[in-house]
């Protein structure tokens, strides 16, 4: 028989950071809302969650990585919104949240969750944002908190 392993929704004491942007708040904020009463539900203290305020979605990256360097917590979740508009630019913040954030997780070893939406409309991100679509803030926590699980009962690599 093979071995299997499966992260569960038992989080056991870990604490948790959420890096969230400021710019396009009327949805962070809803997709913070969600991370935090996902990681509540699971039994984990707010003293055991850290929320740092970024600018924009830009700078998550810097925040994530510098927080996951800390060891002190156990998963990143990043959270932000880029709306497409006239321009290219909101690729290149795509492009480059998207390869710091994973890089960032294989260099420190620890789930950092991509909870940055990249939407072509406003509408995509409210429905992103706990409307029609769910909340990814709410699918990262609970990302967050299933890897955790699978990581502390993988073999260590010390």
């Amino acid at each position: 028989m093979t071995n299997e392993f499966r992260g569960d929704m038992f989080p056991e004491d870990a604490r948790f950071a959420i890096v969230v942007s400021k710019y396009n708040d009327s949805i962070t904020t809803k997709l913070l809302t969600g991370a935090v009463e996902t990681l509540r539900a699971h039994q984990v203290a707010d003293e055991a969650i850290d929320v740092a305020w970024v600018p924009g979605a830009w700078e998550i990256p810097l925040i994530a990585d510098r927080m996951a360097k800390t060891n002190r917590y156990a998963a990143v979740i990043c959270l932000g919104a880029v709306i497409r508009g006239e321009t290219t630019h909101d690729q290149h913040i795509n492009r480059h949240v998207s390869i710091s954030l994973g890089k960032t997780s294989l260099v420190c070893g620890l789930p950092v969750l991509m909870g940055v939406l990249t939407c072509n409309s406003l509408e995509q991100a409210i429905n992103r944002s706990g409307g029609t679509v769910g909340n990814k803030g709410v699918e990262c926590a609970e990302a967050a908190i299933e890897m955790v699980s699978l990581l502390r009962r993988l073999p260590s690599n010390q």
